[in-house]
């Protein structure tokens, strides 16, 4: 693959906290000028002006996901009224360790009421953190919450970020039916055409002059 193919895959992204008004706009700049899919930022920093080659992906119950469904559904519908194309929400990982799938559901599903389409919706479940059979049952909910993408990692979990392991595993659970977003670790193009080999359709990244550095024209 070459830049223009991976670079229309990233999710450009900047998340810290400390980030600045002028942080954003610098990665609004990048992103257009690489031409990556989107920018993704924190909800505090809609509205954003972008280009119209940008689509703009917004964070929500970021980065615990340890609050209600309704807050979620809240902070998700705030940020579609302020702009963004795609929510990328963090789910309730006690859910999963608990084993209340149905109740994920039912949180994932209040988002998706939220973020109507054609605005995308993505489940990051912090893969890191989860068994095998934990990120197997997470993507089902998901699927049945009406989903668009399930998403690795948040960047910010100490268990870490994707793996190739992890995006293959959540590729076969979903199947075609959903995109697979690899997100947290990624910094240079062999870690990013791995994760895209294992069956990565989008990803999370803010080295993306380092990793698009790597690829040819």
């Amino acid at each position: 693959m070459n830049k223009r193919d991976v670079a229309a895959m990233i999710d450009h992204t900047i998340l810290k906290p400390e980030a600045t008004v002028a942080d954003v706009q610098r990665i609004v700049c990048e992103g257009a000028q690489a031409g990556t899919y989107s920018v993704c930022v924190s909800p505090s920093m809609l509205p954003l002006d972008v280009p119209e080659t940008l689509k703009v992906a917004c964070v929500v119950g970021f980065p615990s996901g340890a609050v209600k469904p309704q807050v979620k559904a809240f902070e998700a519908a705030q940020a579609v009224a302020d702009g963004a194309d795609e929510i990328d929400m963090v789910i309730n990982i006690e859910l999963v360790k608990d084993g209340r799938f149905r109740d994920l559901e039912e949180e994932i599903a209040a988002v998706r009421r939220a973020v109507p389409a054609p605005r995308i919706l993505k489940v990051i479940i912090e893969s890191a953190a989860l068994t095998d059979d934990e990120i197997v049952e997470a993507c089902k909910a998901a699927m049945q919450a009406g989903a668009d993408f399930v998403k690795t990692s948040t960047g910010f979990h100490p268990a870490g970020g994707a793996s190739t392991h992890a995006v293959a595993l959540m590729r076969a659970t979903v199947g075609d039916s959903l995109g697979v977003k690899a997100s947290g670790g990624i910094r240079d193009a062999a870690s990013a055409l791995a994760m895209i080999e294992a069956g990565a359709t989008r990803l999370g990244v803010s080295a993306t002059n380092a990793i698009l550095a790597g690829l040819e024209d």
